[in-house]
């Protein structure tokens, strides 16, 4: 991924704008990214619907796709620097006036290095911030632990009153994205790095708090969150071939949880495997297990992710291998599973 750009300044001397999406340092980045298209196109779709989008970036808008935005309303964008901390805060304040902020950067620097600012400006006061934490876990691979987002769930879902999204894929976080206009909480959205495999066709349906059950297993259930939905799916396929009943359920909304699909699949199938881009100390698996033992479900859990160590340096292909987070790894967890007596 190159670094970010800086901005060019137009001929006629007005302020500094970003690079149209013509410039070949965005098509080139499009080219192999193109879930950062979703982001944008989302937000120009609600703009044009005429609600009170503004978006802003700490210096990462071709990293993440809101040049596109920019671009299409530069009005309506703010370039905040490498500032998270003030991006936050500003865009508390923006949604103080009635308009509604969308501001990104890394996750590893929103979910962790602004918890206090989400925590006391935007969750403390309950104002409809929508927080975009992209390239979440391990997927910046080469830029390092630094970099890396494998504590965010955990710290963003023990903030009172902040929603916590994963979707699967771009199709899934675009609809996500609209959908948040009629969600009055503040938002923490932990996306990933645009080459995702497509889960869902455009337009698919999003709830909040509404899992996706694509089928219930009988001797396993596999639940999970974003990028680890489709590697999941391919997994339970595999399975499935071996004669085995497994059912995968996708859970983008990891608070508030779908209490009652972890339930269903409990009841389902005397085995689950949680899988997840984190640590499994505080994530999404630990939002099942607090379920399993609320419901007084004697069910045997297995929550598969980062197990509470500082994720190694390599290309996001294989550290997905390393950590077992790729298909045959997942395939290979439930199997380990399906065979404990």
């Amino acid at each position: 991924m190159p670094q970010s750009q800086q901005h060019t300044r137009p001929h006629s001397g007005s302020p500094s704008a970003p690079r149209s999406p013509e410039s070949w340092q965005y098509r080139a980045l499009n080219a192999v990214t193109p879930g950062l298209s979703y982001l944008s196109d989302a937000l120009i779709d609600l703009t044009r619907a005429g609600h009170p989008v503004v978006a802003g970036s700490a210096d990462l808008q071709y990293s993440n796709g809101l040049n596109r935005y920019a671009s299409a309303f530069p009005e309506r964008y703010v370039q905040f620097g490498i500032s998270e901390q003030n991006m936050v805060s500003a865009a508390a304040g923006m949604a103080t006036t009635g308009l509604m902020p969308f501001v990104a950067t890394f996750a590893s620097f929103l979910g962790l290095l602004c918890c206090e600012q989400i925590r006391m400006d935007v969750a403390y006061t309950r104002l409809p911030v929508r927080l975009i934490g992209h390239h979440t876990g391990i997927s910046l691979g080469f830029y390092g632990t630094s970099h890396h987002a494998t504590e965010d769930i955990s710290t963003t879902r023990a903030i009172a009153g902040l929603t916590v999204v994963s979707p699967a894929d771009g199709p899934q976080l675009a609809s996500a994205i609209k959908a948040s206009v009629d969600w009055p909480e503040p938002i923490y959205f932990r996306i990933g790095r645009g080459r995702d495999p497509q889960v869902y066709a455009d337009g698919a349906p999003f709830q909040f708090g509404r899992a996706i059950t694509h089928a219930l297993g009988g001797d396993l259930n596999i639940i999970a969150c974003g990028i680890a939905v489709h590697a999941a799916l391919q997994a339970a396929e595999r399975l499935r071939e071996a004669g085995l009943s497994v059912g995968v359920i996708d859970m983008p909304t990891i608070k508030p949880l779908d209490r009652d699909a972890v339930l269903a699949a409990a009841r389902a199938a005397g085995r689950m495997l949680t899988v997840e881009e984190h640590n499994v100390m505080g994530g999404l698996g630990s939002a099942v297990a607090e379920v399993l033992a609320d419901g007084g479900l004697g069910v045997r859990l297995r929550r598969h992710g980062i197990h509470d160590e500082y994720s190694l340096i390599a290309p996001p292909t294989a550290l997905y291998a390393h950590y077992r987070l790729d298909a045959d790894g997942i395939a290979a967890v439930a199997r380990e599973l399906l065979e404990q007596k």
